[in-house]
């Protein structure tokens, strides 16, 4: 027997506003940052991959006698940031809170985005980037395996199943929302939300589910947040060149 979805009555859902968001045409404000932010993206990308190249990682304080430098660093920063959003979002479902779906969101988009940040600096620190597929477990001819003894399979491996769960989260969070932005729009944009809501119509078995699955990865997640941040603190703390396997 399905429970019944909870009743909300329809003048506290400002579904006319959210719409008027949806469907608003980009500006030229939108446009002219849009461009501004991707021009500089490209200049940084570029200018970055050029140095690398042509110097070598040696530019990021990497040689023979230090193991880790600014790109490892980066990429702790970064995953710290993501689980600065993944705690808050969690954290705040734990304990029930009513009003934390504008914050968690938020928290949870940082999470996504910081990751992905975090991603690119363990690729440059291999230096030749176009070997980093080698990270993967891929059968390959000559034999060569990843090395499961370097803190950097340490870091692919809690990451990626770090970034996973948080995608997931993120998603499962969304559906509800795709759902109502599905049967509120016309066209192509009906379409495309209908795929995202994965057919949720707000009976009382999929409220359970979601609410089931909500809780499962927010208990999930909080204890993820502190064994993948140690994972990745084990990039110091292994090597055994001074200074870096120090609190310093």
């Amino acid at each position: 027997m399905n429970r019944p979805a909870p009743s909300v009555p329809t003048a506290d859902i400002p579904v006319e506003a959210m719409l008027a968001e949806v469907r608003k045409p980009l500006g030229p404000v939108w446009w002219s940052v849009f461009l501004a932010s991707a021009l500089l993206a490209a200049w940084g990308i570029g200018w970055s991959s050029w140095r690398i190249a042509a110097e070598g990682v040696g530019v990021l304080g990497v040689n023979n006698n230090v193991v880790w430098g600014l790109d490892i660093v980066h990429f702790v920063f970064w995953i710290g940031l993501g689980h600065a959003g993944t705690l808050i979002s969690a954290v705040l479902l734990l304990t029930c809170q009513s009003w934390r779906s504008p914050i968690a969101r938020g928290a949870e988009q940082m999470t996504l985005c910081a990751v992905i940040c975090a991603a690119v600096f363990p690729v440059v620190h291999v230096g030749r980037v176009w070997m980093a597929w080698m990270a993967s477990p891929l059968p390959e001819v000559s034999g060569i395996w990843p090395d499961m003894a370097s803190p950097l399979m340490w870091d692919v491996m809690a990451v990626s199943t770090y970034f996973l769960l948080s995608l997931l989260y993120w998603y499962i969070g969304l559906v509800p929302d795709f759902a109502l932005l599905r049967d509120c729009c016309k066209g192509r944009l009906r379409r495309r939300y209908g795929w995202l809501a994965l057919g949720w119509q707000g009976t009382g078995r999929q409220w359970r589910a979601y609410e089931k699955a909500s809780l499962l990865f927010a208990v999930i997640l909080t204890p993820l947040v502190v064994s993948v941040h140690s994972v990745v603190s084990f990039d110091f703390s292994v090597t055994q060149v001074p200074g870096w396997h120090q609190s310093i």
